[in-house]
């Protein structure tokens, strides 16, 4: 599948930038990797870099609008199969047993 149309916003100003991909590659390798920014990889491009733009995308929304663009032309391809699973377990804690942690009789 291929998804038409770019999912990251372009920035017109400032210094020259590292690629998108090579950033993108870098926030999912720290996040397989379970590493801190600062262990990043050089092939990334600088660590602050990475980092910075991955808050960026995150609180703008740029990874839920890619996530919703991705599924929307997957499922119009009928390339997705949606499976809906509901749990109903219930756990129910025995009569006797107490959950305030307080003794009998204590009140404040």
């Amino acid at each position: 599948m291929e998804v038409t149309g770019s999912l990251i916003p372009r920035v017109a100003a400032g210094r020259s930038r590292v690629e998108d991909r090579q950033v993108l590659n870098g926030m999912v390798y720290k996040i397989r990797a379970e590493i801190f920014w600062r262990d990043l990889p050089e092939r990334y491009g600088p660590w602050k870099t990475v980092y910075t733009c991955f808050r960026r995308y995150a609180f703008g929304g740029v990874f839920v609008r890619g996530l919703q663009k991705i599924q929307t032309q997957a499922d119009a391809a009928d390339d997705i199969d949606w499976l809906l699973q509901i749990d109903s377990t219930i756990v129910r804690v025995h009569q006797h047993t107490e959950s305030t942690g307080r003794k009998k009789g204590a009140h404040e």
